[in-house]
């Protein structure tokens, strides 16, 4: 019968089907959980390969779950998790911050720089000494991340608006650390990469995510963005600012303040007038966007893009 269970063979009184029953699927103590995993933990202690087994369960088998067939279901709970979790904490609305992963803090260059000069390493000394030049921005970063928590923190939930990074190093680092610093919350999105193994220790805890696909990353990205600030950065970082533009340029999105911080960077870097000129965008194209050189201007546009 819809909506009851039967207590027992002999005993046809129904039991409502209520949430307590419901109520255990999130439970990860669960024992039918419990049991699945720690099948697979004996599994790998013992150093046997994960070969294809029909009897284990379908939630609970990583080879099932790698299989290329089921790169949907993977893709499906790349896009959930994150949101489910970002709803639980009231994380509504972002101002999504990219940037360079290699750019330290002012102290930190320097510290590189002398470390590298003490081990003799006149190369490694060079490169840090050429990072160092930008370290400026991440101080800039950190500036800006302070005054988006510091704006939310009398706010009501709904008008909050928190810091999201790709929760690497470098800028994101800072944007995030400007944020913890501010007293407020922000995301890390990052990607399972070899030279990003761990979040930076700003990001929330409870708002730390990986991903393995940076598509449905990206689509993270721009779900709650409000703004995006884009610090100098290379192949990422473009790929990042070029997504945005492209969706609200072709009305895939709404409209957002699209900020370029750093304007000599970024105009000897894209010559968009000359898009414009050649005729591969539209003129009115580039007021998608606006370059800013002060955490305090990237903030004033958005403010008054919101009238806030």
């Amino acid at each position: 019968m819809a909506g009851t269970r039967v207590a027992s063979a002999h005993n046809a009184k129904p039991i409502p089907f209520d949430d307590r029953f419901m109520n255990n699927t999130h439970n990860i103590h669960d024992k039918r959980l419990a049991d699945a995993w720690a099948t697979l933990q004996s599994h790998s202690d013992r150093g046997l390969p994960l070969d294809p087994d029909p009897s284990r369960l379908a939630f609970a088998d990583p080879e099932f779950l790698l299989r290329r067939e089921t790169r949907g279901i993977r893709m499906q709970l790349e896009l959930m998790k994150p949101d489910l979790e970002q709803r639980a904490h009231g994380i509504e609305n972002t101002v999504v911050v990219f940037g360079s992963a290699r750019f330290r803090s002012e102290d930190e260059a320097a510290a590189l720089v002398a470390q590298a000069e003490a081990a003799g390493d006149t190369a490694l000394a060079e490169r840090w000494r050429r990072l160092s030049r930008n370290s400026h921005y991440y101080e800039k970063a950190r500036t800006f991340g302070k005054l988006v928590a510091q704006y939310s923190e009398k706010k009501e939930p709904q008008d909050k608006l928190f810091v999201c990074t790709g929760g690497g190093p470098g800028i994101m680092q800072a944007a995030n650390r400007g944020a913890h610093e501010g007293g407020g919350l922000s995301v890390g999105l990052a990607i399972a990469l070899p030279m990003e193994e761990e979040a930076n220790p700003y990001v929330t805890p409870a708002l730390s995510f990986k991903f393995h696909y940076f598509a449905i990353r990206k689509m993270h990205f721009m779900m709650r963005a409000k703004a995006l600030v884009a610090f100098p950065g290379g192949f990422g970082t473009l790929d990042e600012l070029f997504e945005v533009i492209t969706l609200v340029q072709t009305k895939k999105s709404k409209p957002v303040p699209i900020v370029l911080f750093g304007s000599d960077y970024w105009k000897k870097l894209i010559d968009f007038d000359f898009l414009v000129d050649e005729g591969v965008i539209s003129p009115g194209d580039v007021k998608l966007f606006e370059y800013v050189d002060a955490p305090e201007d990237a903030w004033d546009a958005i403010k008054r893009f919101y009238k806030l």
